[in-house]
């Protein structure tokens, strides 16, 4: 099955030749590039938090395969939803799903299920695939949304990724995609989202989850975090970086409501 682009056209360009030129924009600059075990990155509507992903992107070697997690926004759908055959199409083409890292990956995480529907219109993944192409050309990847914010669901895929990803014999990106507090002033979700940055530089997946939770941040992908983080510390990342930091306001001058965006690089 190839899925086709379920948000070309509004919250990144349907013309190939525009959408270029917006991610090299995003991406120029970047200085020095690293390795990493894992990442963050935002995923709204280019305009507002694409030169933060850019800013993540552009600092890094990005391998030939990847794992994708993110939210699933909608509400039909598996709590973990895995594809493990075809591919994205965006406007540069299809970017092709890993299938034996996603079959590997199922089998190490039963909870994991086959599932189109939770991935249909989910745009939380979608739009991280054109950096994805623009800057690694022929990669790879496996598409896995999130439902459940249930702790032990989260550190059980997180600790399935590691096992995979520690018995490959090349590199392999595992990226959360999400973005930070929601529709809340600039002032509030600005001291809110540094709470939740916080437990992510401390590479701390439960400290991350009780955060959130408790401080009422409404991070949409921080499930996916959780398990992007039980799985970088098990792959033993040691340390995590702010790239970006930046809420819509910095974009529409709307202070009163903004959603936080937030680029790290955990290596």
């Amino acid at each position: 099955m190839i899925r086709p682009p379920a948000v070309a056209g509004s919250f990144y360009p349907s013309d190939p030749r525009e959408l270029a030129r917006e991610i090299d924009e995003y991406t120029a600059g970047g200085g020095p590039k690293t390795t990493a075990r894992g990442c963050v990155v935002p995923h709204a509507g280019y305009v507002y938090s694409g030169h933060v992903a850019g800013a993540v992107y552009s600092q890094l070697e990005i391998p030939a395969r990847c794992i994708l997690l993110g939210p699933r926004h909608y509400p039909r759908g598996e709590p973990l939803a895995i594809l493990s055959e075809g591919g994205f199409a965006t406007p540069f083409g299809e970017a092709r799903i890993d299938s034996s890292l996603a079959r590997e990956l199922a089998r190490a995480c039963p909870r994991l299920r086959e599932d189109s529907v939770a991935h249909e219109r989910e745009h939380s993944l979608e739009v991280q695939i054109p950096f994805l192409q623009r800057l690694a050309g022929d990669f790879r990847f496996v598409p896995v949304v999130l439902g459940t914010d249930r702790y032990p669901m989260l550190e059980e895929l997180g600790h399935a990724i590691a096992q995979v990803v520690a018995a490959q014999s090349e590199p392999v990106l595992v990226i959360a995609s999400s973005d930070m507090n929601h529709y809340e002033s600039d002032a509030i979700t600005r001291v809110k989202d540094e709470r939740a940055i916080s437990r992510i530089l401390a590479l701390d997946p439960r400290g991350l989850y009780d955060t959130v939770r408790f401080e009422q941040i409404s991070m949409c992908g921080y499930a996916a975090t959780v398990a992007m983080l039980v799985a970088v510390r098990e792959l033993g990342a040691t340390e995590a970086r702010l790239v970006r930091y930046a809420t819509s306001g910095d974009i529409s001058g709307d202070r009163e409501q903004v959603v936080g965006y937030a680029g790290m690089i955990l290596r």
